[in-house]
């Protein structure tokens, strides 16, 4: 149990973003297929969009306070700047997962369930590298 212990201290900052991630992709998920289920049509190319943008926006809200807390462990006093920072790069991945969905599912007429899933992949190892760089940087 010590080394398990051992392991997760050593990586705990991954581990916890893996976490996170994972929640997180579950709030996209579930708020795009409650969208697509229930009132936006995805054969649509609007509506499948509009769905996107809205699982986008609850998922940005979730990430952004479970990263600051849990895995990045911020101390930074400016908020505002901070979430600013977070906000634009999650609008980059954004546009990513919007031409990924476009491409997956209006060009090459894949599902937009598996077009999601491949999606969410993108666009979570491309949110660590901006969170890590740009966003959550420790200062020295």
């Amino acid at each position: 149990m010590k080394k398990i212990w051992e392991l997760y201290h050593k990586y705990e900052e991954i581990i916890n973003y893996l976490i996170v991630g994972v929640l997180t992709t579950i709030v996209s998920l579930a708020t795009y297929f409650i969208c697509t289920e229930t009132f936006l049509d995805p054969t649509n190319k609007i509506e499948l969009q509009v769905a996107n943008i809205i699982s986008w926006i609850l998922a940005v809200a979730f990430a952004y306070f479970t990263n600051r807390i849990f895995v990045f462990k911020s101390k930074n006093k400016n908020m505002i700047k901070e979430a600013t920072s977070f906000v634009g790069s999650r609008i980059i991945s954004l546009l990513m997962d919007m031409f990924t969905m476009f491409i997956i599912v209006s060009v090459l007429h894949f599902n937009d369930k598996i077009g999601k899933l491949v999606s969410q992949v993108i666009v979570t190892i491309a949110n660590y590298i901006f969170s890590k760089l740009f966003v959550f940087k420790k200062k020295n």
